[in-house]
C-alpha cells in the first residue's frame, strides 16, 4: 500500500494528518502488534506446559492401574498376591515420549509412582507428578 493511499484512508477517518502523525500511528500499530505477539507466545507456552502435565498425569494413572492389577493378581500368576512388594514399572513404560516414570514401593499396600515430563516448566525444572497408589485408590500430587 503506497503512502498516498494510506494517507487518504487516514484523512477519511481522522481528517487532515501530517507526516509526523502518520509516523506516530504506524509506530503505535507496530508496538501494539509486538505486545500482542509477546502475550500470545506466553499463553501458548503456558498451555503447552499444562498439556504436558496432563499427559504425564494420564500415563501415571495408567501405571497406577497396572500396579493395582499387580496387587490383586495371585503370585502364582505373576502378581503380588495382595501386596505391592516386587512391583516394577514395565520396561516399555519406564521411558516414553511423554517422559520417564519410576515406582517406589513404600509398603505392601502403597506404591509411589513419579512421572517426570520432557517439558521444562520453571527455568530448568521439568514437569513432575507423583501418584500415591493404594489397592483401591490413588492420589495425584503435582510437584512441578
Amino acid at each position: 500500500m503506497n503512502s498516498y493511499l494510506f494517507n487518504s484512508y487516514l484523512k477519511f477517518f481522522w481528517g487532515n494528518i501530517d507526516g509526523s502523525a502518520t509516523t506516530f500511528l504506524i509506530m503505535l500499530g507496530v508496538i501494539l502488534v509486538g505486545v500482542a505477539i509477546v502475550v500470545g507466545i506466553g499463553v501458548f507456552n503456558a498451555n503447552a506446559i499444562d498439556q504436558k502435565r496432563t499427559e504425564v498425569i494420564n500415563e501415571c494413572i495408567q501405571l497406577a492401574s497396572d500396579a493395582q492389577l499387580y496387587f490383586r493378581k495371585p503370585t502364582s500368576f505373576g502378581g503380588g498376591g495382595n501386596s505391592f512388594n516386587g512391583y516394577k514399572i514395565p520396561r516399555e513404560y519406564s521411558t516414553t515420549e511423554v517422559g520417564s516414570f519410576k515406582a517406589n514401593v513404600t509398603s505392601s499396600t502403597e506404591v509411589k509412582i513419579t512421572g517426570t515430563g520432557n517439558e521444562i516448566a520453571n527455568g530448568t525444572d521439568s514437569v513432575k507428578v507423583e501418584l500415591i497408589v493404594t489397592p483401591m485408590d490413588y492420589a495425584t500430587t503435582i510437584i512441578n
